[in-house]
């Protein structure tokens, strides 16, 4: 069992990276006007989005074994709380492709400023997530 938590942890902590970074590049999309400057920042930015797709799932499948497989959690209310950030979670990666098919369309309609305010959501929901699991308030 600790090997499968050592492997969850290592995807979920490299699926918030690619969260924590991918609306930066989407800050520098929407205050760039050079065209070479946003297609370059695009090619990274559908890079890292699939990237972090990749991640995101074997950090929930492993999440899901150790729930199903051993139990940990189950029935608990702080249990049932981290599923809800877990499901905030895959909204806020749903809404960076969202976003980034935006960019790619040429129709994003945000400014720098909302990308600089969306890119504290995974940190919020980091922060929950982890004192959920950690403190077991419920």
């Amino acid at each position: 069992m600790l090997w499968i938590k050592s492997f969850h942890l290592l995807f979920v902590i490299s699926w918030f990276a690619a969260l924590f970074y991918l609306p930066r590049i989407y800050v520098n999309l929407a205050q760039s006007t050079d065209p070479a400057v946003q297609q370059h920042l695009l090619g990274m930015a559908r890079r890292l989005y699939r990237f972090m797709t990749i991640l995101a799932i074997p950090a929930l499948l492993l999440g899901l074994w150790l729930y199903l497989g051993w139990g940990l959690g189950r029935g608990q209310g702080w249990m049932h709380a981290k599923w809800l950030g877990v499901v905030l979670l895959l909204g806020y990666h749903h809404a960076c492709g969202r976003m980034l098919k935006r960019f790619e369309s040429g129709s994003n309609t945000h400014s720098h400023r909302f990308y600089r305010w969306f890119n504290e959501i995974p940190v919020l929901l980091l922060l929950a997530i982890l004192i959920l699991v950690i403190v077991r308030p419920f």
